[in-house]
């Protein structure tokens, strides 16, 4: 099918079995990689340094925390260092390990995908970390991803042939057939869900 088209038939994913394999353009391939690469090391050139603030005191709620850190990991994803900076209130100084305690949680959140470049530091009422990107990982959950998407990009042709070749094999009596014996199914599931209607069917003769 590859030397029809005039493509390349190129394995995608070799631990399965049999292996996933993909009709393409490998030239082309090779040359959409290497854009995407160049476009990765400028934008790697080009991070910036993304402030993330937990709220104006220590009491701030998990959840809020968890929203903070999908945040963070966006920038993170990006190529971007982000700097998380817990602010103290009042006598929220003499308790300065609840502080802390968020910002050691906010780095174990991230801990898949970035490393700790500055460990806290204190200025004024406020302390901080900065969070670098840790590449290799974060290429490797990328190179992932690709492989999941042209593994099923590769798998979906196949399955709508298949259903096309059993279409075709089929009569029209057949196919009414089978028809009818969905439709009868989808009315029995129907019925099992909402048993008043079963009950009304009866009653009524169906």
């Amino acid at each position: 099918m590859a030397q029809e088209q005039g493509l390349d038939l190129v394995e995608v994913v070799a631990d399965q079995r049999p292996p996933i394999c993909k009709i393409m353009d490998y030239g082309k391939h090779k040359y959409d990689e290497s854009k995407k690469e160049q476009r990765a090391r400028a934008s790697g050139r080009g991070s910036e340094l993304k402030e993330i603030r937990l709220g104006r005191s220590t009491k701030i709620d998990p959840h809020d925390i968890k929203i903070r850190i999908d945040q963070a990991r966006r920038f993170l994803m990006e190529g971007h260092k982000v700097q998380v900076v817990q602010r103290f209130r009042g006598r929220e100084m003499a308790h300065k390990e609840l502080g802390i305690n968020n910002l050691r949680m906010f780095a174990d959140g991230l801990a898949d995908i970035s490393k700790v470049e500055l460990e806290p530091r204190w200025m004024g009422r406020q302390t901080s970390i900065v969070l670098a990107p840790d590449r290799s990982r974060i290429e490797s959950i990328k190179r992932k991803a690709e492989a999941a998407k042209l593994k099923a990009e590769a798998e979906a042709p196949e399955e709508v042939e298949v259903e096309a070749l059993v279409e075709e094999s089929l009569s029209d009596n057949q196919i009414e057939e089978i028809e009818r014996l969905d439709s009868k199914r989808a009315e029995d599931d129907r019925r099992q869900k909402n048993p008043v209607d079963a009950e009304l069917d009866a009653l009524l003769g169906d």
